[in-house]
């Protein structure tokens, strides 16, 4: 049967399983991709549930709590999140999984034995795919399937090696599991939005086969299993392809136009939406962002007056198109291409932002902004500097969304500028924080967006 304990934090036990894991963890999880606080030391780790999945692999809830974040003001706000663990727990690991390694426990029930990365290893991989073969629950997981689709048994799995904010594995190239490292409570858009696209019989996203979630210490999605396209090259890739062999790309973006447009129309009716917050609100929030931003980066600091003239702009300018669901994190990285088709994943939307901000209604001019943002970053990964083909990528894709969606986003300048500058600034804290070196990217479109407005 499976052992469950909860613990919250703060909270005095008896010996546990934290004895033996959190000096392990606190080196461990900084240096993860998906770790979400890499600037800042783990201070302390409390674990929130703890489960035996099945025999040598425990699944863990475990709070990170950091160190406080000096904010304007001068104020200081304590950080922590809540991350999903799979351990693998042994007396002696195999070379084979060497990267998987976490370390030796020395203390506590799990003394002597070998720590790892469970999903790192072939045998827990395929153990976890039978638990969504076969809904079911452990402690207060509950393993969940779409049941009119069959997954084969033994299917081999292998990670995903991408870097990106969870962990994946593919299973047998058909279908690929994605693990959320960072978890939430409530129910995550990656789970909640293809399925209801799936219901309005859109073909551009690959719809839910499985999933498991936990209902404590508070209900949350853990993962979700969908089909995996084995001949798709993801639209990051072919843009860099084209360039690199000097090839057009305009026919593909207009394409990904007309396809992000098919999307939005399809989640407009999927989703009812609320009452708009109004460009107001919403203006106030990027600037407040910007004012963030600029705490932490200080090469932002000499351009927040001019580009706080865009967020004002935005104020007046007409309220543009309804606001409705969205994907939330547009880029080339989020779609892919298989034969002629564009098909759209990852609508998990920006991970460092708020479950309940993800799963609410924005304007779409937000996800066309992260498009146009994405063809300049791939047009800066070889010099000299193509400027002009993202020019060219970016008129091709908004004429695509434009022929379908019945507006043209090039004829909303107010809009366009403002949310173009809000995912700049967005894409400075982030390579700040996690890729230094692309910093200079995000700047120069601060500069563009600052000097001349545009």
């Amino acid at each position: 049967m499976p052992k469950t304990a909860i613990l919250r934090p703060g909270r005095t036990t008896a010996p546990g399983p934290m004895d033996s894991l959190a000096g392990l963890l606190r080196e461990w999880l900084p240096r993860q991709r998906w770790f979400a606080g890499k600037d800042r030391p783990v201070t302390d780790l409390a674990l929130l549930s703890l489960t035996e999945l099945f025999p040598g692999c425990l699944h863990l809830l475990v709070h990170a709590g950091q160190a406080a974040v000096p904010a304007p003001g001068g104020t200081a706000t304590p950080v922590g999140d809540c991350y999903q663990l799979l351990l693998g727990v042994r007396k002696h690991l195999s070379p084979r999984l060497g990267r998987a390694l976490i370390g030796r426990a020395e203390a506590g029930p799990l003394a002597g034995l070998t720590v790892f990365d469970a999903l790192q290893d072939p045998r827990s991989a395929q153990l976890l795919l039978e638990r969504l073969r076969h809904p079911g629950t452990a402690g207060p997981l509950r393993f969940e399937a779409e049941p009119s689709v069959v997954v084969p048994a033994g299917l081999v799995p292998r990670v995903l090696e991408a870097e990106q904010s969870n962990s994946s594995l593919v299973y047998g190239d058909s279908f690929i599991l994605k693990v959320f490292r960072r978890v939430q409570p409530g129910v995550n858009p990656d789970l909640e939005v293809p399925g209801a696209l799936a219901g309005q019989g859109c073909g551009r996203v690959p719809a839910p086969v499985a999933w498991f979630r936990t209902t404590d210490p508070q209900e949350a999605t853990l993962g979700v299993l969908q089909p995996f396209l084995p001949d798709a090259s993801d639209g990051w890739t072919l843009a860099l392809q084209a360039l690199a062999s000097g090839d057009d790309f305009t026919a593909q973006a207009h394409e990904l136009g007309r396809a992000t447009a098919e999307v939005h129309l399809a989640l407009a009716a999927a989703f009812p939406a609320g009452p708009p917050a109004g460009n107001g609100r919403t203006a106030a929030a990027m600037t407040e962002r910007l004012t963030s931003a600029a705490h932490c980066v200080p090469a932002l600091q000499p351009y927040v007056p001019a580009l706080r003239t865009a967020f004002a702009a935005l104020s007046t300018c007409d309220s543009g198109p309804p606001a409705q669901r969205v994907h939330g994190d547009l880029h080339l990285g989020q779609v892919l291409r298989a034969g002629r088709e564009w098909f759209v994943i990852d609508f998990e939307g920006e991970p460092s932002r708020p479950l309940a901000e993800r799963r609410s209604a924005h304007s779409p001019v937000r996800d066309i902004a992260g498009m146009l943002r994405s063809f300049d970053y791939a047009a800066r990964q070889r010099r000299p500097w193509r400027p002009e083909w993202a020019r060219r990528c970016r008129e091709a894709y908004c004429a695509g969304y434009a022929s379908l969606a019945g507006w043209d986003p090039r004829k909303k300048h107010g809009l366009l500028r403002a949310y173009e500058t809000d995912r700049a600034v967005y894409e400075v804290l982030y390579e700040a924080r996690h890729r230094p070196d692309w910093l200079p990217v995000p700047m120069a479109a601060i500069e563009r967006l600052a000097v001349r407005g545009a």
